[in-house]
C-alpha cells in the first residue's frame, strides 16, 4: 500500500490518500504501508498535527519496538524548514531500521 498524507492535494495513481497522522499511523501497524509521502502543514494553524508527527511515532517505533519502516518515505511539503526536519528524521529512521537488522 503507498499512502499520501495531505489535506489538500490530490494523490498520485495508485497512492491512498489519508487526510490526518492518526489514520497514517493506524495504516503503518498493520505493516502493509510499502510507501509513504508525507505533506507537513495539515489543516488550520492551532492544530499542531503535521506530517513530522508521523515521522516522530515511527522514529520511536523503530527505536523501541524494532518495527520496519516503509520501503519508501518522502516528504512532498512546500513548507522549506519543515521539510528539511522531515528529511533529517527521515535518514535518523533508516538509520535506527539498519542497526536493528545487524
Amino acid at each position: 500500500m503507498n499512502v499520501y498524507l495531505d489535506d489538500e492535494r490530490t494523490p498520485p495513481p495508485g497512492w491512498t490518500l489519508v487526510r490526518c497522522p492518526e489514520e497514517v499511523i493506524e495504516l503503518l501497524e498493520t505493516g502493509r504501508v510499502r510507501a509513504l509521502s508525507l505533506d507537513h502543514d495539515l489543516g488550520d494553524e492551532g492544530d499542531r498535527r503535521t506530517g513530522y508527527t508521523v515521522l516522530q511515532w515511527l522514529e520511536e517505533a523503530v527505536a523501541t519496538r524494532g518495527f520496519v519502516p516503509p520501503e519508501l518515505i518522502e516528504v512532498h511539503s512546500a513548507n522549506s524548514s519543515a521539510r528539511e526536519r522531515m528529511l533529517l528524521a527521515i535518514r535518523s529512521i533508516r538509520r535506527l531500521a539498519e542497526r536493528n537488522v545487524e
